[in-house]
């Protein structure tokens, strides 16, 4: 990030959006761990802990922007 960039807040449809795909990051994360546990072939398993690595990367990814962003997030009244 370039020191003249700032964030700004993201809108409720790209929260909506990052928090989907969250959610589905989590689910394929762990079906492919499921489906790695439950398989005999080992080919099969490690190609599925590699997708199981990946969607984790992606999780971390999506989290980390929303982290981020969270400075600049409005705040609700209490």
């Amino acid at each position: 990030m370039t020191p003249n960039h700032q964030l700004e807040p993201l809108s409720s449809k790209e929260l909506d959006y990052i928090m989907d795909c969250i959610s589905n990051e989590t689910m394929l994360a762990k079906h492919c761990a499921a489906t790695a546990a439950a398989t005999q072939n080992p080919a099969i398993q490690q190609a599925l802990l590699g997708f199981v690595n990946r969607h984790e990367q992606h999780l971390d990814m999506l989290v980390n922007s929303l982290q981020a962003h969270s400075s600049v997030a409005p705040t609700q009244p209490q």
